[in-house]
């Protein structure tokens, strides 16, 4: 089954602090090629979102942008500066036991003091970020492959149209062929006749001539190898899995029997039939480029 390079996918997982956006774009790649943009705090999970990607996918440039956000109460939190306390408190009793002052320490005074409260970032905790992260880029991946399925099974009718199409060109070829060889053995006899003006015609010289001109011009090889690689597309678009570079190395392989065939008929119509099928070869060829 055909799968198509391009395709999109978003998903989104939160929980009551944290929430996490995964956004998934294909596009056409000989490779697999991977690039992400992610926030720091999921750094450590860049190797497990890669393997992820390669397990599911396999050709194709992967564009995966991951966006993170968090209730503010639950990303901060307030720290008592608890050694600056003590330094104060320290300060304090050196007063009272030299100086004879009274210790009157009241907590509106303490909290006067600069720098004693301080605003600290929690940590989260890396297995809950992680299954988060990881289930919300299964969810793109699911929605990217879907995308993909319908994109390929669209590109899939159209060539096996394509290669319905090719068949028909072919039979008609090999419909004309004989034909050619006739009208050439026709042909050569009046040109012959006129210029030897009544002399007597060396019929063994003359067929074979004919026979030259039908092994030089036999195209039947390329017909059967041409029908043989239309019936391989077929097979191949019924395949699981990876099949883009085998049907682009096969299409090259149809050009090539379409030239064969072009230049050797030594026929008008049948090098319109071949200038048919090239281009048809080539609608399957761009086709082609867009499937994993």
């Amino acid at each position: 089954m055909a799968r198509s390079m391009t395709g999109f996918g978003r998903a989104k997982v939160e929980n009551q602090s944290l929430g996490f956006t995964v956004e998934i774009k294909t596009l056409n790649h000989r490779y697999l090629d991977i690039n992400m943009r992610i926030p720091k705090v999921i750094y450590f999970l860049e190797e497990d979102l890669r393997k992820r990607i390669q397990n599911r996918l396999d050709r194709g440039r992967v564009e995966v942008y991951i966006q993170g956000s968090s209730q503010a109460s639950d990303k901060i939190e307030v720290q008592l500066n608890e050694p600056l306390v003590e330094s104060y408190i320290g300060c304090f009793k050196y007063l009272t036991d030299n100086y004879n002052i009274k210790a009157d320490i009241s907590l509106s005074a303490l909290t006067g003091i600069q720098d004693l409260f301080q605003l600290v970032e929690k940590e989260q905790d890396e297995d809950i970020v992680k299954e988060m992260v990881l289930m919300a880029l299964d969810e793109a991946l699911g929605k990217v492959l879907e995308m993909r399925d319908k994109e390929g099974c669209r590109l899939e009718k159209d060539i096996v149209m394509r290669g319905h199409l090719i068949k028909d060109m072919l039979e008609d070829i090999e419909d004309r062929a004989p034909a050619v060889i006739e009208e050439y053995r026709v042909k050569l006899k009046s040109r012959i006749t006129e210029l030897i003006q009544g002399a007597d015609l060396d019929e063994n010289r003359f067929n074979m001539e004919v026979a030259f001109f039908a092994d030089r011009s036999n195209i039947t090889e390329e017909i059967i190898r041409l029908r043989s690689h239309l019936d391989q597309l077929d097979e191949i678009l019924k395949q699981k899995g990876s099949i883009g570079r085998k049907l682009d190395f096969l299409v090259q392989e149809m050009n090539r029997e379409a030239n064969t065939i072009g230049s050797k008929a030594n026929d008008l119509n049948i090098t319109n039939l071949v200038v048919d099928i090239k281009s048809e070869v080539e609608k399957i060829r761009e086709q082609v480029q867009n499937i994993e």
